[in-house]
């Protein structure tokens, strides 16, 4: 079968200083299909996001192509793409109708031919009811429909979706992404030919996708592709389902190959300033969370070391909720993902036999080692004598490097952790970081 569109040997970087590109993504060479839906999944660095506005034509790679058949992308024929981005932005001044009525504007359809269009696709997505209310109206779940009913209108060939469901709740996740599969299997999406995921949830790429495409990250590669074999409608509490499932994550938690002394020696000399860091995305997750999965490993029976479906279950957890939790202590150095199973590191052990104050102290070097921006906003507090800053200055500084949305959570969490390791104090009303006296 023919593909729809392909990238070749592409490649993107991003600006970290005057003479130096980091690598967001290289030699990635992939193909969309007709009737499938492809599914990206990676771990937050691993370049989905850039892929996609790759393939929408918001962005250019600075290697590779993109092919539309067998000929060079133009820009007239991306106009066959939509895309929902992590941040997709609806206008408050605007109805829900008048927000899809926007998508059309640019191709100068006949008033008549926009009206209808809307109707339908208004109706298709059951939205109706909805078309006079104002994004402030809106749920979360229901703002997110309206993006997905927005880009839609536009009658795309293919469309991308950028971790739709990352900041809706698990049931309304749950019923979006169900309407959308039922609606694409019925051939209600018209003229729709294929679908693209990004997402890091790998249980949702499962039930969603035909086939799946692991990325690795900093920088993102295609490390494996994989076939879906089940058909729709997919039940994740089956057997075959958990299976197929727990062999991804296996796939995903593979010892990576040692690196030789050359190679380090080489990553050393390419090591650059705070000044010009590539900052990490940090999950929505708490220290108390953390402190918890850490107790849990450590204890009888685990004592130490689990398999990742086992101790999801043990928790009643679903893998993709537990996943996050072990990629961060991962980070941390207080526990290793190795082969589809988690176990605590010697830091780790000592972490949880610790008392309150050791813990404290241990933390406090963990996220100073391992998180360049709490290093980067202790530093800057130290250095200055007044001992406080603008939050505001990182903001601007993860959005160089990450999306709003994720900047904004990255941050978050960043100041959640830095109060639990006392490593400084964050003022809401004034927006300020600042050390107290006894910090």
């Amino acid at each position: 079968m023919s593909a729809l569109l392909r990238l070749a040997d592409c490649a993107q970087f991003a600006r970290k200083s005057r003479n130096q590109e980091l690598p967001i993504v290289e030699q990635v060479n992939l193909e969309v299909r007709p009737g499938e839906i492809l599914g990206l999944v990676g771990r937050s660095g691993s370049g989905k996001s850039s892929l996609l506005k790759i393939i929408a034509g918001l962005e250019s790679p600075m290697k590779g192509s993109i092919l539309w058949g067998s000929n060079t992308a133009t820009p007239q024929m991306l106009e066959a793409v939509s895309i929902v981005l992590q941040d997709d932005v609806l206008f408050p001044w605007l109805t829900v109708r008048e927000n899809v009525l926007l998508a059309l504007e640019a191709k100068k359809l006949p008033h008549v031919e926009r009206e209808k269009r809307v109707d339908d696709i208004i109706e298709i997505m059951d939205m109706d009811g909805y078309e006079g209310a104002y994004p402030r109206e809106l749920s979360d779940a229901l703002k997110e429909r309206v993006s997905l009913t927005r880009a839609l209108a536009r009658q795309p060939e293919v469309l991308l979706l950028d971790e739709p469901f990352l900041n809706i709740d698990h049931l309304s996740a749950e019923n979006l992404r169900t309407d959308l599969i039922e609606l694409w299997k019925d051939k209600r999406l018209a003229p729709l030919k294929a679908m693209v995921l990004a997402t890091h949830a790998i249980e949702e790429a499962v039930l969603m996708c035909d086939r799946i495409l692991l990325f690795s990250s900093n920088p993102g590669r295609i490390t494996h592709e994989i076939p879906v074999p089940f058909p729709h409608p997919r039940n994740r509490q089956e057997a075959s389902f958990r299976h197929f499932v727990d062999q991804i994550y296996t796939l995903m938690t593979l010892r990576a190959p040692s690196v030789s002394e050359a190679e380090i020696n080489a990553s050393l000399t390419e090591e650059v300033s705070g000044e010009d860091e590539q900052f990490i995305a940090l999950p929505d997750l708490s220290i108390e969370l953390l402190v918890g999965l850490m107790e849990a490993l450590e204890h009888a029976p685990i004592s130490g070391r689990a398999d990742l479906p086992e101790l999801a279950q043990r928790l009643q957890m679903t893998l993709d909720d537990l996943f996050p939790l072990g990629e961060t202590l991962q980070l941390l150095d207080f526990a290793d993902l190795e082969d589809g199973d988690i176990f605590l590191t010697n830091t780790g052990q000592t972490f949880v036999e610790g008392d309150a104050d050791a813990r404290r102290d241990i933390m406090r070097g963990a996220l100073l080692h391992s998180v360049p921006l709490l290093k980067l906003i202790r530093g800057t507090l130290d250095e200055r004598a007044n001992h406080y800053i603008d939050a505001d200055y990182f903001r601007r500084k993860l959005e160089n490097s990450m999306s709003a949305s994720y900047a904004k959570q990255t941050l978050s969490t960043a100041i959640s952790w830095a109060r639990y390791a006392c490593l400084f104090s964050y003022d809401e009303e004034t927006d300020r970081f600042l050390l107290e006296d006894d910090e």
